[in-house]
């Protein structure tokens, strides 16, 4: 009994202390419920070859379902979980990649569920960069008795960069319209460069500077 007795009242602070701390935290995860929430987050990417470029259009966002205490869905913020995809490993050509809860970052307290979609196909191509002629586009006419006889581009061409097939399939670059209605004398104008294909990307987006020479009918004298 007398061992029975010391073990019981030994250290009996500490083991009172822990006691009340075990049924308080016990408290705390009584009180409070677990939730689950859907959150749409962006696919991260990291790790692509130097060489390679995305080919696929469009790239889905991920829903990840979440399960965990109600307090902490509660206080959620969209910047609190992410997916991060390791793509050292691609080549040109299409690669499956399995989302799983590896792949998602989230708060500790809780936990992954469910990934929509489970997997994501993407195509890869190398990357190309080449120069392409800079087309200006002129609208409207000028004024009676007078006709654009000279267009010229400033710099005459740009850089484009993006996936190999993409990028050899674009014949020109295309300014934004430039209105010469009525005009009688030269102008210049300051505009932009428009590419078609999203996929393909200026390397250096800058102005250009488009100059239109206009000049008088030969033979025609004040309209007539």
């Amino acid at each position: 009994m007398a061992k029975i007795r010391d073990y019981v009242f030994h250290n009996f602070g500490i083991k009172v202390i822990s006691l009340f701390m075990a049924v308080g935290l016990w408290w705390l995860v009584a009180r409070d419920p677990i939730s689950e929430i859907p959150l749409d987050v962006p696919i991260e990417f990291h790790g692509i070859p130097e060489n390679l470029e995305i080919a696929t259009d469009k790239i889905p966002e991920a829903q990840v379902r979440l399960s965990g205490p109600e307090r902490v869905i509660h206080g959620l913020q969209p910047s609190d979980v992410h997916l991060e995809l390791d793509m050292s490993g691609a080549r040109p050509g299409e690669r499956t990649f399995d989302l799983t809860s590896k792949e998602v970052h989230q708060p500790y307290e809780l936990d992954v569920v469910q990934i929509i979609p489970s997997q994501l196909r993407l195509t890869f191509d190398t990357r190309l960069t080449r120069s392409l002629e800079i087309r200006p586009r002129i609208i409207g006419t000028p004024a009676n008795g007078y006709r654009v006889s000279h267009v010229s581009v400033d710099p005459p061409s740009v850089t484009i960069r993006g996936p190999q097939q993409r990028v050899a399939a674009v014949d020109t670059a295309v300014t934004d319209a430039i209105d010469v209605s009525g005009r009688t004398s030269p102008n210049s104008f300051v505009t932009r460069v428009y590419l078609s294909d999203p996929m393909v990307q200026l390397v250096r987006p800058e102005p250009v500077q488009v100059t239109v020479m206009i000049e008088k009918v030969a033979g025609n004298h004040d309209g007539n």
